[in-house]
């Protein structure tokens, strides 16, 4: 299968601040690859410099084909983002939102099924400043999903939702992932791991602390003390 994001020796400082450790990872077309770990862990800072978003100390990066600094703009055109935060003006209705963002790409999903498929079509004619933060969260996956992207980049999409949405939530990935679309997700949620992803990594500290299957993580094989004490640590 074609690599889609490739990552060499990724390293980013803060000040005397290490958040991310020299990482290298690759995801291939068709994945659901999942990035795990707690608060301060690396998973947001290594997402962002996939995206553009921060600039890398040193490493490579391609994304999609492209250096994901020197050709933002393609990338955008390529990849949906959903960020952790994000916000629209206080007074756009939710299906202006998406009307108006589908309409700047050539090849777009139905907003209206996303709308339903995350649970927002009763919300469809409320301002944004109205809405809950799980509603914000579910509207910016929806801003993302609706330009068709080959990629897509979620860092922690069901931060702020409801147990019972972050099912729905899931289920919609799962079925993009079905029509062929690649998936980096960022999560805290060990759930995710399980039920979710083909394959995930485990990061600390800005390092990583294993990678692979997610199956392989609870087997009663698993005799790595490095994976037990970061099991022990997120669950």
């Amino acid at each position: 299968m074609e690599t889609i994001v490739q990552v060499e020796g990724l390293r980013k400082t803060y000040g005397t601040t290490v958040a991310v450790a020299g990482v290298s990872f690759e995801v291939r077309e068709g994945e659901i690859f999942g990035m795990v770990g707690p608060n301060g862990a690396g998973k947001t800072t290594t997402i962002e410099c996939l995206e553009g978003l921060r600039k890398p100390d040193s490493g490579t990066l391609r994304v999609l084909g492209v250096d994901p600094q020197r050709d933002a703009r393609v990338l955008k055109e390529r990849a949906g983002i959903q960020l952790q935060q994000s916000n629209l003006p206080e007074r756009m209705k939710v299906w202006e939102a998406l009307d108006l963002y589908s309409s700047l790409y050539p090849k777009v999903t139905d907003w209206k099924k996303l709308l339903s498929q995350l649970g927002l079509e009763e919300k469809r004619n409320s301002f944004f400043s109205k809405l809950s933060g799980g509603q914000k969260q579910r509207v910016a996956i929806a801003r993302a999903l609706a330009m068709r992207p080959r990629l897509m980049l979620f860092d922690e999409p069901t931060s702020a939702l409801d147990p019972e949405l972050v099912g729905e939530v899931f289920g919609t990935i799962k079925n993009l992932a079905s029509e062929g679309m690649t998936m980096v997700i960022v999560t805290h949620q060990m759930g995710f791991a399980r039920e979710m992803a083909d394959r995930v990594i485990f990061m600390d500290n800005g390092r990583f602390i294993f990678e692979g299957h997610p199956g392989d993580i609870f087997s009663d094989r698993m005799d790595n003390p490095r994976v037990k004490a970061f099991l022990q640590k997120v669950l």
